[in-house]
């Protein structure tokens, strides 16, 4: 029984949100003070970072506060959501680390995966999808043994794609906040109160942070936010979207999330195919190429910002119409959006020497 049960669902939903957005907003000078202290900050060393100035990492500590409270007070913390709260602490406590000392890349993978087997432990676990493939006499996809493995992945896979995103100032927290925005609405749709909750409490986390980070940045969120943002909404997905009733197909999940998953496959076979170790970075991300098209970098994040509430609508319309020619039409729509995607992520030009200002590390 959480404090706000007793209220309708949507002043639950608004005081959530607005509650973790106050907490994140004053958590965040609190939280730069702590990483200037402890010495979590990004230093322009080389040309691949636009600021001048140290800019201090770890404020996705502020969101994760804002984000516990708040779940810990309105939520009903049942075995699936205690499950994801423990696993979000482990992420936390493993981007605070790197954060401060940069670990290497195997060693938060492992850490990853682990903060998966908890999520899996406690019931977090995509057994089965609606059949995409409509010739198919098979209603479901039972994926009976695949099923742990598979969610693993899946969990593992979100965590990071958000954090590969995390290349321009309020990229990966606003797009975080559209693809939770999305959710929490399909969760409103299929009365999945204690789900939309948790998603309410992560929208308000990052409006609340978002001040201190869109450009110019004052606080990177660090890897502590990145990934907390990719693991929180890589569980809560399976809660929601992954639900049997509530998904039309797999395409559903996929198009809220359309961004950050994109980018990541984009990356990881375009580094495969020249031979490269999937894990480095370099600067091919999508919000490299829209620099390089000759976007500013507040134009580029809002252009993005664009692209994933459009393909979350579409999702949305999915999930809540119940007429095959318009699921038709707005899957059009979603195959249109998607090509403009990878219009983008082909077409940026090669930067120019004196373009490399325009451009930051990945990891803040």
């Amino acid at each position: 029984m959480s404090l706000l049960s007793e209220l309708p669902v949507y002043w639950q939903i608004a005081i959530a949100v607005a509650s973790a957005a106050v907490i994140s907003l004053i958590s965040t000078p609190l939280v730069k003070r702590l990483a200037k202290r402890i010495g979590a900050i990004d230093n322009p060393e080389d040309s691949r970072r636009i600021h001048t100035s140290p800019i201090p990492r770890l404020g996705g500590l502020a969101i994760f506060i804002g984000f516990l409270l708040c779940v810990i007070l309105f939520a009903d913390l049942d075995r699936q959501i205690r499950g994801i709260i423990t696993g979000a602490v482990i992420i936390v406590i493993i981007g605070v680390i790197d954060d401060i000392f940069q670990l290497r890349a195997i060693i938060k993978l492992i850490v990853q995966i682990f903060a998966a087997v908890i999520a899996v432990y406690h019931g977090v676990v995509v057994e089965a999808f609606v059949n995409p493939f409509i010739l198919s006499e098979a209603t479901l996809v039972e994926l009976g043994y695949f099923a742990i493995p598979i969610t693993i992945i899946w969990i593992v896979a979100i965590t990071n794609s958000v954090n590969f995103i995390d290349g321009l100032d309020g990229l990966a927290v606003g797009v975080s906040a559209v693809s939770s925005v999305v959710m929490l609405i399909i969760a409103l749709v299929f009365v999945e109160i204690n789900v939309a909750i948790v998603l309410a409490a992560l929208v308000g986390a990052c409006i609340g942070f978002l001040p201190h980070n869109f450009n110019p940045a004052k606080i990177f969120m660090g890897d502590t936010g990145a990934l907390l943002l990719g693991y929180v909404l890589a569980t809560v997905s399976i809660l929601g979207l992954f639900k049997l009733y509530a998904v039309v197909s797999l395409v559903v999940p996929l198009l809220a999330l359309g961004i950050p998953l994109f980018d990541t496959s984009f990356a990881f076979f375009r580094r495969m195919l020249r031979g490269q170790n999937p894990m480095n970075a370099d600067r091919g991300h999508l919000h490299h190429r829209l620099l390089n098209m000759g976007l500013s970098q507040k134009q580029a994040v809002i252009l993005m910002y664009a692209i994933s509430a459009l393909l979350g609508f579409i999702a949305v319309v999915m999930v809540i119409s119940t007429r095959s020619e318009v699921r038709a039409l707005i899957l059009t729509a979603a195959v249109l959006v998607v090509g403009t995607i990878v219009y983008i992520a082909f077409k940026g030009r090669k930067k120019k020497p004196n373009d490399e200002s325009e451009e930051r590390n990945e990891e803040h």
